[in-house]
């Protein structure tokens, strides 16, 4: 079963279970190892790290403050008072007129 890994934290995610953070695991270790099922002289290390990152991602979510108020708000990119969001600014390019339109 392949997933794409979620937030798991409060408030996005209501309820997180054992099952979830193995899941998140199982993915972060099929996506940096590049293999979706480990060899049998692998086996044992691709679980240790499956369960070590489950822990640590629990440990985590534990440590993690979590923020009140609208989920969905907390998710957009902050804009300022014309609604424009605010991204930072690129590169200096020399010769090159900064902030210029076109």
């Amino acid at each position: 079963m392949c997933r794409s890994i979620k937030i798991l934290r409060t408030p996005y995610a209501a309820e997180v279970t054992d099952e979830d953070l193995r899941a998140a695991a199982l993915q972060y270790v099929r996506t940096v190892s590049g293999f979706r099922r480990p060899s049998a002289a692998t086996e044992d290390v691709f679980h240790h790290a499956v369960e070590a990152i489950s822990a640590t991602t629990k440990d985590l979510l534990a440590a993690l403050e979590a923020h009140t108020g609208d989920p969905v708000a907390l998710a957009r990119p902050a804009t300022g008072a014309a609604g424009v969001v605010h991204r930072p600014a690129g590169p200096v390019i020399p010769g090159t007129i900064q902030g210029a339109c076109g």
